[in-house]
């Protein structure tokens, strides 16, 4: 089983002066404990129902290419890119830029947006949902195939574009990995079903037993094998300090279900050191916990 590392709160980070240093060193010290992949968010606004507003938020692919030119390993990713944030064929460009300076360490999470505040503080359009996932749907087809050798137009309900180019293309073979975030059972993981390297769904083991349930009904309807997608979620509700059994037996309950992959998060004023303390005695334990094959 892998872990993953996902940054959503930099409030521990100190002032604007200090981030640089502090988000460095977190992303080196979680290379060095073995984290695979490091995940920032992508909001301008800190979610208010996570805490308050007003806590700093940075915009997360400048900073994923701050990261990556500090690691040699880590896997970078934002979890997930709202499809509403940028013009689908800007965010392929993006992403191609980082992975190739990168080395080929960069993946595509991207989900339909949700946060309407920040979308209307920032004056950026928010569609009714439905619309957001037809659009969610265009931006995966235009990125596969600004990823592709068809540099043709691409023509959509939403986005029409005249000249698909992307050049250089990416380091990733065959292309950069896709992560569609979210558990929605009628569009979400149909999605995930038809054009997903890997998903993320969030939730306690019941319910995600339900939704991968769905989900391998979804693969079966469009003719995917399950087992082409990594199944990620959050390692939650163990408390602040978890022993390595704890660790353990949650990940293990989870591989039963399924899950390849384990996301944690920042602890405390000093989240590097609790990475270490915390996860740097079991990384080799995780490896070792293989997913069910469903």
């Amino acid at each position: 089983m892998d872990l993953d590392y996902h940054v959503w709160r930099f409030d521990w980070a100190g002032s604007p002066a200090e981030m640089g240093h502090r988000i460095g060193d977190l992303a080196r010290r979680a290379e060095a404990v073995g984290v695979r992949t490091l995940s920032l968010m992508d909001h301008y606004f800190q979610m208010e129902a996570m805490a308050p507003v007003t806590d700093p938020m940075l915009e997360g692919y400048t900073s994923l290419g701050f990261v990556a030119g500090l690691t040699e390993r880590l896997r970078l990713r934002l979890l997930v890119t709202g499809v509403t944030y940028r013009h689908p064929g800007l965010l392929a460009k993006i992403m191609t830029t980082l992975d190739v300076l990168s080395g080929g360490r960069a993946e595509l999470g991207i989900g339909a947006a949700w946060y309407e505040r920040e979308h209307r503080g920032l004056g950026v359009e928010y569609p009714p949902t439905a619309e957001r996932f037809e659009r969610l749907e265009e931006a995966i087809q235009i990125c596969l195939q600004m990823w592709s050798d068809d540099d043709g137009p691409y023509r959509g309900a939403h986005y029409q574009l005249d000249e698909t180019l992307c050049h250089p293309a990416p380091v990733s073979e065959p292309r950069p990995r896709i992560m569609i975030g979210g558990g929605g059972e009628r569009k979400t993981l149909r999605l995930v079903a038809i054009y997903a390297d890997a998903c993320n769904i969030i939730g306690p083991p019941t319910e995600l037993a339900h939704k991968i349930d769905v989900l391998r009904r979804h693969c079966d309807e469009v003719g995917r094998d399950i087992h082409e997608i990594e199944i990620t979620t959050m390692l939650r509700d163990l408390g602040a300090a978890p022993s390595p059994d704890d660790i353990l037996r949650s990940a293990e309950g989870f591989a039963r279900l399924g899950v390849a992959t384990l996301v944690t998060s920042p602890v405390g004023d000093d989240p590097a050191a609790s990475l270490e303390a915390t996860f740097g005695p079991v990384i080799d334990r995780l490896a070792a916990i293989k997913p069910a094959v469903l």
